[in-house]
């Protein structure tokens, strides 16, 4: 199967918090344009806010620790704030967290790259600092969701369609599908969503429809 067979349809929202269900607002928004052979994506810092997994930076207190572990995370990184390390060091432990970043620099002596977010649990990963989301969510953290797998679940029995993800995709060229129905590739998945074809700014589109997944399916096992 290629993604150039598919056609990928964002879905245009209003701003999501924490009042609203995922599930209900794809319904909503997009369940006119869901046929039974799509499959939904949705961006898991969306799936995050409306779960209520924000936190404001002034609603942490840094550790020490923080301070100095912050200064080893490249710059583009949501940890490099002290912020950003405080969130995940609250999330996954302080001890895991530190423990990671010493075994991650060892790593990185012997050319071995990424242990540090391997090691460290997995919102280490998915946090996202101030200003990596949309007004008004851009003063806050997020924190990766939770059960992306059952939110997934929820949307392919609410909606009826071939499948469901939820997706961490951004415009560097990395895509990550961190809740999947049964039955799909997670890393074929993120392969087609991987020119960002998501919203989470301006644009308003969280939601991503790929048309006619399942047809592409069923041709390609026919061949």
């Amino acid at each position: 199967m290629t993604e150039q067979a598919l056609e990928l349809r964002p879905v245009r929202t209003r701003i999501l918090t924490d009042k609203d269900n995922i599930v209900d607002a794809i319904e909503r928004y997009a369940k006119d344009d869901i046929g039974p052979n799509d499959v939904v994506s949705v961006a898991e810092s969306v799936v995050a806010i409306t779960q209520g997994r924000v936190v404001r930076p002034e609603e942490l207190t840094p550790s020490l620790l923080a301070q100095i572990l912050c200064r080893f995370v490249p710059q583009k990184g949501s940890l490099s704030s002290v912020y950003g390390m405080q969130s995940a060091m609250n999330a996954e432990g302080s001890g895991r967290v530190a423990w990671a970043m010493f075994v991650g620099m060892l790593g990185k002596l012997v050319g071995r790259n990424g242990l540090f977010y391997e090691l460290a649990g997995e919102q280490a990963a998915l946090i996202d600092d101030v200003t990596g989301t949309m007004p008004p969510f851009d003063k806050h953290l997020v924190y990766g969701p939770a059960d992306p797998n059952g939110v997934a679940q929820a949307i392919k029995e609410r909606l009826g369609c071939y499948g469901a993800v939820v997706a961490d995709v951004n415009d560097l060229k990395r895509a990550a599908v961190l809740g999947v129905t049964h039955g799909l590739n997670p890393k074929e998945i993120a392969q087609i969503l991987i020119d960002n074809p998501f919203g989470n700014a301006s644009q308003k589109t969280p939601i991503v429809i790929i048309k006619n997944y399942g047809l592409a399916v069923q041709k390609a096992a026919a061949q």
